[in-house]
Parts: C-alpha cells; sequence; structure tokens
C-alpha cells in the first residue's frame, strides 16, 4: 500500500487531496500547521502530523515520524491581493518562505528516500496565474512561477535517480478559504490610486462562469501522482485548462 504526505491540509486543496487518495486505499498523511483530527473520517490508514514548511525542525520531524513517503504533495501555501507599492517586505517575505521555500525545503526533504528506492513522485501544487498576469497578484504569481520553475528544473535531475515531480496549475477557487485566509494580509495593501483598477478586479472575481473546484485539483494531482505519462503541468478547473490552452497557443 502506497503512503502520500501532503502539505496545507487543514481545508481546500488539501484536504479534498487527502480525501481523495484516502477513498483510493491509500496510507494518507495529511498535514497542518495546526492539527485537527475533525476534518476527515477516522481511517486507520490516515495519520495527521503537526508541520510548518517553514521551519527546518518541524519538516524534519515531520519526516521522521512520517516514515516511507512514496508521493510528497506540496499544497500549502498563502496569498495576498496587495498593490507592489503598499506590500511590506516582511509580508513578501512570508509568502516566499511558505510558498516557495516551503516547497523547495519539503521536496529537499523527501528525496533522499526517494532516490534510495529509486522510486518516489513529488507534485508540487502551483497556480493558473502562472499561465495569464494579472494586477495586484505580483508577489504572489512570482511566488508560484518560481515554483514552476524550480519543478521543471528538478525534475531533470530526479529523472537520472528514478523520481519523477510534476505540476499541478489550479484556477481560482472562490468555494475554498483560500481568500479568506488571505484577507488579513490585505489590510493597507491597496493605496487609493489603484482604486479602480482593484474595483475592475473585484468585479471580474465575481464572475462564477469559469472557476475551479477542490475536486478538479485532486483529480489533478492523483493523475500526477499515478500515470507514469502524465505531463510535467496539469491544468486543474475549467478556467485554468482554458487558460493553460491560451498560453500554449
Amino acid at each position: 500500500m502506497k503512503t502520500v504526505l501532503i502539505t496545507g491540509c487543514s481545508s481546500g486543496f488539501g484536504l479534498e487531496i487527502a480525501s481523495y487518495f484516502l477513498q483510493r486505499d491509500w496510507q494518507v498523511i495529511a498535514t497542518m500547521r495546526t492539527p485537527r483530527s475533525d476534518l476527515l473520517p477516522d481511517s486507520p490508514r490516515l495519520r495527521i502530523l503537526p508541520l510548518d514548511v517553514t521551519s527546518d525542525t518541524s519538516i524534519a520531524a515531520a519526516i521522521a515520524e512520517a516514515g516511507p513517503i512514496d508521493v510528497l504533495v506540496n499544497n500549502a501555501g498563502i496569498g495576498a491581493l496587495a498593490a507592489v507599492e503598499a506590500q511590506p517586505m516582511a509580508q513578501v517575505r512570508e509568502i516566499f518562505d511558505t510558498n516557495t521555500l516551503g516547497s523547495i525545503a519539503m521536496t529537499q526533504a523527501v528525496i533522499p528516500q526517494m532516490r534510495q528506492r529509486g522510486a518516489g513522485v513529488i507534485v508540487n501544487v502551483t497556480s493558473s496565474v502562472t499561465l495569464r498576469s494579472l494586477p495586484l497578484l505580483a508577489v504572489y504569481t512570482a511566488s508560484k512561477a518560481a515554483v514552476n520553475a524550480f519543478t521543471e528544473s528538478v525534475a531533470l535531475e530526479l529523472a537520472s535517480v528514478g523520481v519523477q515531480a510534476r505540476l499541478v496549475l489550479p484556477g481560482r477557487a472562490p468555494q475554498t478559504r483560500f481568500a479568506e485566509n488571505a484577507r488579513p494580509r490585505m489590510e493597507g495593501a491597496i493605496p487609493d490610486a489603484y482604486g479602480a483598477l482593484a474595483a475592475e478586479v473585484f468585479s471580474n472575481f465575481q464572475d462564477h462562469s469559469q472557476i475551479t473546484h477542490a475536486s478538479d485539483v485532486a483529480e489533478a494531482v492523483w493523475r500526477a501522482a499515478t500515470e507514469a505519462g502524465a505531463p510535467m503541468r496539469i491544468a486543474a478547473g475549467e478556467d485554468a485548462v482554458e487558460w493553460m490552452r491560451s498560453a500554449s497557443a
């Protein structure tokens, strides 16, 4: 029975991914900064571990307790809608520390055991905003684009030792708590000079004609983790699929 470790499982994509793998008889290690046992159904194949991807100590403890890992899903991430002019550098560093450096650190932590076995898959969940630039998301986009570049490069070196790395790019998912979790970082982040632009952005957010559901992301991660011939980049969600098609045209 194979084992998957997923970061950021307290809500949204991570929670859905954990549930999806559980339903398919995998051993699931669902990690969260603050573990909660009431989010997923009880199962002898489920373990919930504390993990802060910005802490080397926390990563080492989680990896040691997890044991052998067949698939790593780097899903943990934070966001913020802000004009770069008003975005504190402390917040910029926080976003990169979680989204970019956290993914790199987790990847680095599982490589030795996967290399020794000559098998394993690392799936990094980024974003479709890396396919089409949007205003007020410059730092978030940069943090995810860096993970895209990292994944495509590290995949080349890992292939030589039997390990695969792939990307899942979700679209906009208004049904998750991503926007709610990002709201505290938006205070004072949009000066009056950008008010009209922000109003247009928020108006576009009300368009739900093409969106991504958490189930779309779980299915894409499953494909990335289990299909030998899966592509490097997998779009997740109707909007993300359309954006990837347009980017490739």
